[in-house]
């Protein structure tokens, strides 16, 4: 009778452990956040979000005088920030070198024994990274308000950055069911969903499309979006869900999710950063791929590109909403700047 008494406990135990799996410990926090009855409601595990603190931590920055000799004429080859005085230039050396390779040091991007080489690929892409940043902070305002980007907000402490995208290579699931999408073959990237896993191509490079899937008009002449498109709408959307730590209703009200009028003002500010991504990975990102080595380019041979949860990882606001850019003003030259100004690709 015990034997048969533990088997039924242990029966139960496992029965609770499978049940509860995709359950949240309670209490979670609910934020009404729109009209009663809406379910525009955000929800917050405080667990999670201390665990998302600690992840969000600002560094201390490095605040640096601007006067004194600059740094383009003190050493050589410098072909970005030359303009910054030795001060701010040692102080962003040191910091970026923290940000991005602090096991490493120096010696990730320079020939320590000649400053001035060119020589490894990482110094070349290095000052891309950089013009990217003040591409963002000048340009993309809309998106990144005045908190900005450094290089920090996406690499953490990682040579690359956590969160980074390549192209999908095909996954042929079977000899008569062609290629599979992505389905069924659960990522982080959209939430462990069995949505297609890879749903950037379509949408955070220069060739991509609006993530839409309803029409202006009716049927049958509108909203003829395939099954797979809207698949692949779906699985963007919900991986900016994740990314950002959020629930639908952060940017659209459930009465009505195509309107635009009866959206939150996140959306407009979410459409931004979609066409932001665009922009990075299309003139920053894609140009880079002759300069990286085989073993950093993706399976189809493409560069890692950005997605909403390079910058984000998992809260709102990166970094809480935490601007680095008062100790690093030079990252945020111009922000008069036209957005369709490009720049030139360092050499």
């Amino acid at each position: 009778m015990k034997n048969v008494r533990q088997k039924i406990a242990i029966a139960f135990s496992v029965l609770a452990i499978v049940t509860l799996t995709a359950c949240e410990r309670p209490p979670v926090e609910s934020k009404q956040t729109g009209y009663r009855g809406t379910g525009m409601d955000q929800i917050d595990n405080p667990r999670t979000q201390e665990q998302l603190a600690k992840i969000n931590e600002m560094p201390a920055g490095v605040p640096a005088s601007p006067d004194g000799p600059k740094a383009g004429a003190v050493y050589k080859n410098v072909k970005v920030l030359n303009n910054l005085s030795t001060a701010q230039f040692g102080a962003f050396m040191v910091s970026m070198t923290s940000w991005v390779a602090p096991k490493e040091g120096c010696a990730y991007c320079h020939n320590v024994q000649n400053f001035a080489d060119d020589s490894l690929y990482t110094k070349t892409v290095a000052r891309r990274m950089i013009q990217m940043n003040q591409q963002i902070n000048s340009n993309w305002a809309d998106h990144v308000k005045q908190t900005g980007v450094t290089c920090y907000t996406c690499h953490r402490g990682n040579n690359i950055p956590q969160n980074v995208w390549f192209n999908p290579e095909e996954k042929r699931g079977g000899n008569m069911l062609g290629n599979a999408n992505g389905q069924n073959d659960p990522a982080s990237a959209v939430a462990y969903t069995a949505l297609p896993n890879k749903p950037f191509a379509d949408y955070l490079v220069e060739k991509g499309g609006p993530a839409r899937i309803v029409g202006k008009t009716a049927l049958p002449t509108g909203n003829k979006a395939t099954l797979q498109s809207t698949e692949n709408v779906y699985g963007m959307m919900t991986h900016m869900s994740h990314s950002l730590g959020v629930n639908c209703t952060f940017c659209h009200n459930s009465q009505n999710f195509s309107s635009w009028e009866q959206s939150t003002p996140q959306r407009a500010q979410a459409w931004y950063g979609i066409q932001m991504l665009k922009d990075i990975n299309t003139n920053f990102m894609t140009p880079l791929k002759d300069v990286f080595p085989p073993n950093r380019l993706g399976p189809t041979g493409d560069v890692a590109k950005a997605n909403c949860a390079t910058c984000h990882q998992g809260v709102n606001k990166p970094l809480l909403g935490q601007s680095m850019l008062k100790d690093y003003p030079y990252l945020a030259p111009n922000r008069d700047m036209p957005k369709d100004s490009t720049h030139s690709a360092a050499k």
